[in-house]
């Protein structure tokens, strides 16, 4: 992880991400948002972690997101995050895609 901003929150980076399918319904149906980052950068992991602290519940019925995004790709600036040093930063658009039915 790298250094926080001086005041200890966010650094002023943003994500954009955006939310596919039942990703999207755990998200509460939003489509898309931009999301600060209170690091310069993070991993997967974390870059999951602060996704569901944004979306801690999700609306009847629906899965929570914690859980779909432990099955989902994540893709940032078309790339998939799959390896430990894989880093989220600011200014990268992450696609949230969880498994389709159908291929």
């Amino acid at each position: 992880m790298s250094r926080t901003s001086a005041a200890g929150g966010s650094t002023g980076a943003t994500v954009e991400v955006r939310y596919f399918a039942a990703a999207r319904a755990a998200a509460g149906h939003v489509k898309a948002e931009n999301v600060p980052l209170p690091f310069d950068e993070l991993t997967r992991e974390q870059f999951a972690a602060l996704l569901v602290s944004l979306h801690p519940q999700p609306p009847a019925g629906e899965p929570d997101l914690e859980r779909v995004l432990a099955q989902s790709t994540l893709l940032a600036d078309g790339t998939a995050l799959v390896a430990e040093d894989d880093l989220v930063r600011g200014g990268m658009r992450v696609d949230v895609l969880p498994p389709f039915a159908g291929g």
